[in-house]
């Protein structure tokens, strides 16, 4: 019998092996790559994520670069609406990430639903070139050019385009290019920081590329054609895909999702009320009604959980603010440009090539933010939190919006003269664009600092199993910040009868508004500050906070307590020896 279930034992450990073995794959994964070396294949898939992430963000900021210009010029939109449209596909395509992967988790499937995402990222940048005919560059004959679509019917396919990219991008972004891709699991806080500089310094220099060469060509040189690179790059990440979908396609690790995480909330809370209307409440958190053992629906692993995410939510709502003011580069700094002189030496440059002089400054200052971090993480202050890093990026949004309308009082005062953008004149300023480039720099700073160190943050202090959902989190609150973003500019535009917000901008004060929203971010600086030191060694304590609550680690506890207390029955002189027995 013994025999018997020690044979039993090692086949119920081999059968669980296997298991988690093939937990790590998707059903239909090419097993092919198991003959490569475990780190040729480590390599082999992050570079191919990587590649497939580059392509994707090329997709996403060639449709994003001249998107106000389009709108104005080709669809006839006042400045406003334009500023709104762009920022809220910008929103739209931060929070696609987090339905997707939902859909994936629970209803659809992650092989199922990327195959459709690619469709429909396929569909959306293939609809962007139906928006803009006709070709005027290209003809029939000589005499004629290729039919134009209604406005109407224009608007329509370019909206449905629109969505439809922004659903293909949330896919590659949750179920081709997660976290989880990277095998992040086993690094530590200076590792994660230099991977999200490193990563962000990547992204940023595929944007610079992007904002130089399809800006160029859809306002200068065939500026309809330019939205067939979209469609291109997105073909190509596509095949990426399709190529090395077996090394790419995970099915990340998780203890907990969305939906039990707003589940323990909506759970802790109906219970907190009904505790505080009939009976006295005993607990630690508000979030501890939610337990099974207080009355709740949720074990203490789930609630313990989602306590180490809802201390993040104070970091995440001080973020809301910031995105507002980082979406200032594709809607009001983007309008300012416009309507300045763009001629440089006989040569006019592109609207969108002005958000180069944002990127460049964190080009720059990520190499050198890697010797800063390497020093304060090997030295001996164990301490070190990039909160500084948030608070004075926080600082460099408020001055660079403060700028901002600065600038646009500056760019007042020079005489009028008419520019030609994409076969329009335009009446705009003769001030040129590079007295605009303060706010830029100050703006490319700010996203030096503070989206690696944020990312950083969201990343290291919860727990393995709530990565992701911190992350979905983060991109919640970022969508969120450029949704408010567009609200603020209709309020303003609506509030002040376009006098905030003007379609044309020396008839109005779009100074008052970067004002108001500089003021407002200086108090959500001070805000962050005065909470900043929560993050600071929050890493040590939530761990041990959370190992501490779990069953297993109670359970020991107990084991110890109750070990310590029969030593000290069979040594204590006090005690008779009838008292003993």
């Amino acid at each position: 019998m013994p025999d018997a279930d020690r044979r039993d034992t090692q086949q119920k450990g081999f059968l669980n092996h296997m298991a988690d073995k093939e937990q790590q794959l998707l059903p239909g994964r090419s097993n092919h790559a198991g003959k490569l070396p475990q780190p040729e294949k480590k390599l082999q898939e992050a570079v191919c994520v990587l590649l497939v992430e580059l392509c994707e963000r090329f997709t996403f900021f060639g449709i994003v670069c001249n998107m106000i210009l389009f709108c104005t010029v080709k669809l006839g939109y006042r400045s406003y609406q334009a500023a709104i449209v762009n920022m809220c596909f910008v929103g739209t395509s931060t929070l696609t990430p987090v339905l997707v992967g939902w859909l994936a988790e629970y209803l659809v499937g992650r092989i199922k639903l990327v195959c459709i995402c690619m469709f429909l990222h396929f569909l959306g940048t293939a609809l962007l070139p139906v928006v803009s005919f006709p070709f005027e560059d290209v003809y029939i004959d000589r005499r004629h050019i290729l039919h134009a679509l209604p406005k109407r019917e224009q608007k329509i396919v370019f909206y449905f385009a629109l969505l439809t990219a922004s659903l293909g991008i949330g896919g590659i972004r949750a179920i081709v290019c997660p976290l989880s891709a990277y095998s992040l699991e086993d690094c530590g806080p200076k590792e994660l920081l230099s991977f999200f500089n490193w990563f962000h310094w990547l992204v940023n220099l595929n944007s610079a590329v992007v904002f130089v060469s399809i800006s160029y060509i859809q306002q200068s040189v065939a500026r309809n054609l330019g939205f067939l690179i979209p469609f291109v790059s997105g073909l190509m990440a596509m095949i990426t895909i399709h190529m090395v979908r077996g090394e790419m396609i995970y099915k990340p690790k998780t203890d907990s999702s969305l939906l039990t995480t707003f589940g323990v909330i909506f759970s802790a809370l109906r219970t907190c009320c009904v505790r505080y209307r009939y009976f006295s409440t005993g607990v630690a958190t508000w979030l501890d009604h939610a337990k099974e053992n207080h009355g709740g629906q949720y074990s203490e692993i789930q609630v313990e959980g989602t306590k180490s995410l809802a201390r993040l939510f104070p970091l995440f709502t001080f973020q809301i603010l910031y995105r507002t003011c980082i979406m200032q580069i594709p809607s009001g700094y983007y309008l300012q440009t416009m309507n300045s002189n763009l001629h440089f030496s006989g040569f006019v440059l592109p609207v969108a090539a002005m958000n180069v002089i944002s990127i460049v400054p964190l080009l720059i200052l990520v190499p050198i933010l890697e010797c800063i971090n390497s020093w304060l993480f090997s030295s001996k202050n164990t301490g070190h939190s990039p909160t500084v890093y948030i608070v004075v990026g926080h600082l460099s949004a408020a001055l660079s919006v403060m700028v901002a309308g600065f600038s646009e009082i500056h760019r007042k005062h020079f005489p009028q003269v008419e520019q030609t953008l994409s076969e329009e004149v335009l009446l705009v300023s003769s001030m040129p664009c590079f007295h605009l480039a303060p706010q830029y720099i100050l703006l490319g700073v700010a996203e030096a600092l503070v989206t690696p160190s944020c990312s950083l943050l969201s990343f290291w202090l919860v727990p393995e199993g709530m990565r992701g959902i911190s992350m979905h989190f983060l991109a919640l609150f970022n969508g969120a910040g450029c949704f408010m973003g567009a609200f603020f500019v209709q309020t303003a535009h609506a509030g002040t009868q376009g006098n905030w917000f003007p379609h044309l901008l020396h008839e109005g004060k779009l100074e008052r508004f970067f004002f108001f929203l500089a003021s407002l971010m200086m108090v959500n600086t001070l805000g962050f500050w005065t909470i900043a030191h929560r993050y600071n060694n929050l890493h040590q304590d939530c761990t041990n906070e959370f190992r501490g609550c779990l069953p297993g680690e109670k359970l020991l506890k107990h084991e110890k307590a109750i070990k310590h207390y029969n030593t000290v029955l069979e040594s204590s002189p006090i005690l008779s020896p009838m008292e003993k027995t």
